[in-house]
């Protein structure tokens, strides 16, 4: 089975071979923890998720890393040279501003003044979010989730590489560039052209560094500055690395290769993030490619809009599972599927409406899962990668990752008679392996399935007394609740509903 994946490098679909099969080195871009992710970003990181899901079902060996931004990621970070304040600074002001005016919670117990603490908190809350969605959060979490504060000792043997090469030089003010006319190939990712991007850097670029710099389009890799919230010694003076350069040297050394197979990420990564760290990395390591497939996602709308907190459509994880955007609270399963049912290159629009047919099917999803789990008295009968349904789920996910494809072989499959419960079982083992929707983090308590199955019994006594107020009131009550009811042989059951 050949595997195509869209190379955003190449501007087209090819496919998929590794360095060294079966084992795939996979980065992807994580969060920046200054605030809480918001569902755009989760977009990003559930793509992410399915890949390596779909890799390691199809005989892959995945080993994925995810970095933690905790230094050096600028305010104004759409041109290269990013400039403005460390977002952990404005996260730090942020949270004393909490402190201070009581709105942050009496059990967040963290000091303000401390970035590291700060950071934490952040990475804290993006982990949580995470696996509520299901999402493997690399390997060895957290091992395998670096931070650039971590790692200084490589980001600046790397700098030192570009130096010695050339690549790099240190200007007037003590600033360590990335020389962009050192690597012809510069802007080939994003498809910008070097005149258009020292014309568009003129503007957003302080004069100070344009005058020192030899050419407008050049990024620093490491800034001097003894005021700056992180610091750390170099031979270039106190100071903290660029955004780039973090990504390049802690792919390299976590993974323990200098060209990777893979490097996801959203769209809004291709420039400058990822421009940058191909012409750093190829010229620190003389290779051809530093990450072979290129592989993002494309952004998320609200409601047909760019999410935004000045348009109150800018939604957190916690904002949606809480029930603040659809108005009841959503089970983890349905705002993952929500965000991973459409293909990763096309722009999702979340919507309540969406959200609410996202519930129906994870609904549908589990309780066919149920059903053949009773059906098989949980005994699932191994089958091959060759079983039909599974060899069509893997063919169309095999098609650059065509999710809505899958799903239809998926929706096709349980509209059907299952003849031999137990292999079906184990075929819907393989395919939520991907999926990841199937009991994620389930948010019924066994309290809940007990109150739900009292009512349902008072209701049942109250019809056989006649009592059909006292029946239809405790059935209202059931669907307020959040329940579906239903009237079957056995009696009333209710069902807890998903969104």
């Amino acid at each position: 089975m050949d595997i195509r994946f869209y190379n955003t490098l190449t501007n087209r679909e090819e496919i998929f071979e590794p360095l060294d099969p079966p084992n795939v080195a996979m980065y992807s871009c994580g969060p920046t923890v200054y605030d809480f992710a918001h569902i755009g970003n989760f977009k990003s990181f559930l793509f992410s998720d399915v890949l390596r899901r779909f890799l390691e079902l199809a005989g892959y060996n995945v080993t994925h890393v995810m970095n933690i931004t905790d230094v050096g990621h600028m305010t104004d970070d759409d041109v290269a040279d990013a400039t403005g304040e460390d977002k952990i600074a404005v996260a730090a002001r942020k949270l004393k501003e909490e402190k201070k005016s009581g709105k942050l919670p009496d059990d967040v117990a963290l000091n303000p003044d401390d970035p590291y603490q700060v950071a934490q908190y952040f990475t804290d809350a993006f982990v949580e979010d995470a696996r509520l969605l299901g999402i493997k959060v690399a390997h060895d979490y957290p091992r395998n989730m670096p931070r650039p504060t971590e790692h200084i000792d490589a980001i600046q043997v790397m700098i030192q590489k570009l130096l010695d090469k050339g690549h790099a030089y240190i200007a007037d003010d003590g600033v360590v560039y990335f020389s962009v006319e050192s690597f012809p190939e510069y802007g080939r990712l994003s498809g910008n052209d070097l005149d258009q991007l020292i014309v568009g850097s003129g503007g957003r670029v302080l004069e100070e560094h344009q005058a020192i710099k030899r050419n407008p389009a050049d990024f620093f890799l490491w800034k001097p500055d003894p005021s700056h919230i992180m610091k750390w010694p170099s031979p270039w003076g106190e100071g903290y690395p660029g955004w780039h350069i973090e990504c390049s040297a802690m792919a390299m050394k976590m993974l323990r290769r200098e060209v990777i197979d893979i490097h996801t990420g959203g769209e809004d990564n291709i420039f400058p993030h990822h421009e940058c760290e191909i012409a750093q990395s190829r010229c620190a390591t003389g290779h051809l490619h530093f990450a072979r497939y290129w592989i993002h996602s494309r952004y998320l709308m609200a409601e047909g809009e760019k999410m935004s907190k000045s348009k109150g459509n800018f939604f957190t994880v916690r904002d949606v599972l809480e029930g603040k955007v659809t108005g009841r609270p959503v089970h983890p399963s349905v705002l993952r599927y929500e965000l991973i049912k459409t293909h990763y290159r096309t722009q999702t629009n979340f919507t309540k409406k969406g959200v609410q047919d996202s519930a129906s099917a994870v609904q549908k999803f589990h309780e066919f899962g149920q059903g053949l789990a009773q059906a098989a008295n949980g005994n699932a009968t191994e089958v091959g990668s060759d079983h039909p349904v599974v060899a069509d789920f893997l063919s169309a996910l095999s098609s650059d990752l065509n999710i809505s494809a899958a799903l239809a072989v998926v929706h096709n499959w349980m509209g059907q008679e299952v003849d031999d419960p137990s292999e079906a079982l184990d075929v819907f083992g393989k395919i939520n392996s991907v999926l990841g929707i199937a009991d994620v983090n389930s948010s019924e308590s066994s309290d809940e399935t007990d109150i739900g199955e009292a009512i349902c019994k008072q209701i049942d006594e109250a019809r056989i007394s006649k009592d059909y107020d006292t029946a239809d009131r405790l059935r209202q009550e059931l669907i307020d609740a959040g329940y579906e009811v239903r009237t079957a042989p056995e009696g009333t059951v209710a069902i807890k509903q998903l969104a």
